[in-house]
């Protein structure tokens, strides 16, 4: 989805100029030669570092590619927000700065303008989303900045703080539509091509409202422009992506907030006319990419993301994958690691279906004595990674099984397996519902299940481990519930519900005592007599 590359010659097209959108110079909009010139002289290293370009070994060896990671998350703020909004204040004059400054931003270019305003002696007023992750809030506030929460995107606090502009006679510090903030951001490009200086095949770049793709295009496309620039943005934030391909800038109705940093409703004036010039191609990556994405750079640097900063990594591999490239060079920026801990937690989940080491099925077994056993013998060698199923027909189980994959695609041959012995089988693997709710919905009380006993065991994480339990079992015994999510400890937590007649209460207990597995009876416990008995 390339366009035109038609920023050489002096451009006739007018965009409008307000201190709020972009700022080119009036009567005309900026060349090439002109961000070269920008980029050149920007004023950036008073307060950002040069981050280094490294090698993501373990990724390039399992994509048999080299892929190089450009650390912006390494930068003060931990994002390459602080290139432009420092560039752009530096370039205020005295009056404006005693005036004080207004940004809008979901989070990183507030704490850009923060940090600026505290080297600048001026006073910040920032303007948030009420959805930007207390993490960024308290790094604003923490760095001077006067924090005010409007709205549920970056594009309604950027309204908002149009209004807080005109009231209080503030300087606006655009995040991405003003040409002193791209060319701040397109310092970034200027460091690559230096520490780079062998053939790079493409540089991957994030798009939120387009500053930084805008400034990184314009000076590969001046110096290196045999070097393929490809935008990445969210399959439920692309509105880049929907603008080119309209051929004008296309307003989204909603914007998904997994990917905070890049949740933009509307690309700026300027970075949409840069982007549909000099972009040579745009990806789009869904949520389980972005997750995977963060894990495989985790792996590499033993550094975290946050999502945005991942999209470049998740982009490289969704390419690599469709072209089937190999001995390639791509740079992925790595703009930002803005982290909420508590999202981690999702991020783990997500990160194996969005690899795809893992696939998740909806399977239909006989409820019948050892159909349990003879399904986890169909599996073989492979490692079960989730397993939930609450007995509820007398005829029929439906299970929740998630497995360990090691190649793209298999879960496909893995369901017809299943199938092909009986078991009817559904392939959950890409299936939003599934993986975000009813995973964690499986369950409820059950009239069926009569002298049900709940244990929690500890079982050992090593292949067998479940089989051995399987097997120690009394055959006139019923599994009746069963729980377990692989957490990547040593040790895996599961909850089984098991009946046993009355009778064989001294043979149960003598069996648990055989399995010398830790476990705990939890059958007087009130939440399952609540919710389960």
């Amino acid at each position: 989805m390339a366009g035109p590359k038609g920023l050489d010659k002096r451009s006739k097209a007018r965009s409008p100029r307000t201190s709020s959108e972009s700022a080119a110079e009036p009567g005309r909009s900026l060349t090439l030669a002109d961000y070269l010139q920008k980029i050149l002289t920007a004023r950036v290293y008073d307060v950002a570092s040069e981050t280094p370009l490294e090698a993501a070994r373990s990724l390039s060896k399992r994509l048999s590619n080299q892929v190089l990671l450009k650390r912006e998350d390494t930068q003060p703020v931990f994002s390459f927000k602080l290139r432009g909004a420092y560039n752009k204040m530096a370039h205020l004059s005295a009056e404006q700065l005693q005036r004080g400054v207004i940004c809008a931003s979901a989070g990183n270019h507030a704490q850009g303008v923060a940090l600026a305003a505290k080297r600048l002696a001026c006073k910040a007023m920032v303007v948030m989303p009420v959805t930007t992750p207390k993490l960024k809030i308290d790094a604003v506030r923490a760095l001077g900045g006067d924090v005010i929460l409007h709205g549920d995107s970056y594009s309604d606090a950027y309204l908002h703080a149009i209004e807080l502009e005109r009231e209080h006679g503030l300087t606006f510090v655009h995040p991405f539509d003003d040409p002193d903030v791209i060319a701040g951001q397109g310092t970034i490009a200027m460091e690559i091509l230096r520490q780079h200086q062998a053939p790079i095949d493409a540089v991957f770049v994030a798009i939120g409202g387009g500053g930084l793709i805008s400034g990184v295009a314009a000076y590969i496309k001046s110096v290196r422009p045999e070097i393929k620039v490809i935008g990445v943005q969210t399959t439920d934030s692309d509105a880049m992506v929907r603008s080119v391909k309209a051929g004008k800038r296309v307003q989204l109705n909603d914007v998904g907030l997994f990917s905070d940093g890049t949740a933009v409703k509307m690309v700026g004036v300027e970075t949409f006319r840069l982007a549909r010039e000099l972009v040579d191609d745009f990806i789009v990556v869904d949520t389980d990419a972005v997750c995977a994405a963060i894990k495989d750079v985790f792996q590499d640097t033993r550094s975290i993301l946050e999502p945005a900063g991942a999209l470049g990594v998740a982009a490289v591999k969704q390419y690599v994958d469709e072209h089937k490239v190999k001995g390639q060079t791509f740079v992925a920026i790595t703009c930002g690691a803005n982290m909420n801990f508590d999202r981690l937690r999702f991020v783990a989940e997500r990160a194996e279906v969005g690899e795809e080491r893992e696939a998740v099925f909806a399977v239909t077994i006989p409820e019948e004595r050892g159909s349990f056993k003879r399904f986890c013998e169909l599996l073989g060698p492979r490692s079960v990674t989730e397993f939930n199923y609450r007995i509820s027909d007398a005829a029929q189980a439906h299970v929740f099984v998630g497995v360990a994959t090691s190649n793209r695609g298999e879960s496909d041959k893995i369901a017809r397996n299943f199938i092909r012995h009986g078991f009817a089988t559904l392939d959950l693997t890409h299936d939003e519902l599934a993986k975000q709710h009813l995973r964690h919905m499986v369950g409820g009380r059950s009239e069926l299940a009569r002298d049900e006993r709940l244990y929690r065991f500890i079982f050992p994480e090593r292949p067998g481990a479940l089989m051995r339990f399987l097997s120690s079992m009394h055959p006139g015994w019923n599994i009746s519930l069963f729980h377990y999510r692989n957490q990547g400890a040593d040790y895996g937590r599961i909850l089984v519900g098991i009946q046993v007649p009355r009778e064989d209460k001294k043979a149960f207990r003598e069996f648990l005592d055989t399995l010398a597995y830790p476990c705990e009876d939890e059958t007087d416990n009130p939440v399952y007599q609540l919710f389960l008995r």
